[in-house]
């Protein structure tokens, strides 16, 4: 078998320097732990205050396949990102990062490991990218899907986990709601198409909770379904300005401790998933005609 190991001792420079795996773990380690601890003070910071939960919302609603703890990252050091890659990944399309830019640190899945009991743990790496704007790529606008209010409302409740069914008034003039003991959502007819997905989103994610928790409460739901249907709206170009308002958050939410609030921010991103997941096949189907119709 040929040995090769004299190409890289050959160098009159160079010096014998040992790997020290200690020293590389401990390295790691320390890095995880300063942006676990970024991640948990942004987390904080967002519980009490308004605008900024608000703004934690629009990143996850950009980064949807992000976790809870990645958003928060991305949150802290580039709330405005809209279109993130490593290094590599901007190489592969042809872009180069910008003299002096720092990247974004986010952690992702590494090694499985055993815990002492026999579960299996992941290990977390800290990765550094970089959002479009860092880089010589250029930051052409997305195109917007152009889906129809029948397309959009279709997709939105397919599948539901609940039926649905048309009722002339609800009470407070409410849009939809969800009845927990009937298990159904009852939507006010001849509403506006906007109206209905910001209303009937908001009870589906009502749906969605009360199916995970083991138990359920409205009001304790409350704050969950409303961030949750805010994100589906902002996914989906329907309008959000003057319909939501966070400038008052729950009762406590600031007391809570860094590891419960990402809890109550996953819960709404899982929710809020859940419901796009389900859209999104019934979305794509409508686009297969249009595109077919341009190639013409």
């Amino acid at each position: 078998m040929n040995n090769y190991d004299d190409i890289f001792t050959s160098r009159e420079d160079f010096r014998e320097t040992p790997f020290d795996k200690d020293a590389w773990a401990e390295k790691k380690q320390a890095e995880r732990r300063e942006v676990y601890e970024v991640a948990d003070n942004t987390a904080i910071a967002a519980s009490k205050d308004g605008p900024y939960y608000q703004q934690y919302l629009d990143v996850q609603a950009r980064f949807p396949r992000y976790s809870t703890t990645n958003a928060l990252l991305i949150l802290a050091q580039n709330p405005d990102a809209t279109r993130l890659k490593d290094f590599d990944g901007w190489k592969d399309v042809g872009a180069s990062i910008k003299k002096g830019q720092q990247g974004i640190s986010i952690v992702e899945p590494g090694d499985e490991y055993l815990h002492q009991d026999g579960t299996v743990g992941t290990s977390f790496n800290v990765k550094k990218v970089f959002d479009i704007s860092q880089t010589t790529a250029l930051a052409r606008p997305r195109p917007q899907a152009s889906v129809d209010s029948r397309t959009l409302l279709t997709a939105l409740i397919h599948k539901a986990p609940v039926p649905m069914k048309i009722v002339d008034e609800l009470p407070s003039n409410a849009i939809a709601l969800y009845d927990h003991e009937q298990q159904v959502i009852f939507v006010r007819r001849g509403m506006d198409a906007q109206d209905l997905f910001r209303g009937v989103s908001k009870e589906l994610a009502h749906a969605e909770i009360a199916l995970s928790r083991d138990s359920y409460s409205r009001s304790e739901a409350s704050f969950a379904a409303y961030s949750a249907s805010y994100i589906l709206c902002r996914q989906n170009n329907v309008p959000t300005e003057n319909f939501y308002n966070f400038s008052v958050l729950p009762e406590g939410l600031s007391e809570k401790t860094p590891q419960e609030l990402r809890g109550i921010l996953s819960e709404i991103r899982e929710t809020a998933n859940s419901i796009s997941n389900r859209m999104y096949r019934v979305l794509e189907q409508a686009k297969a005609p249009r595109a077919a119709e341009q190639e013409r």
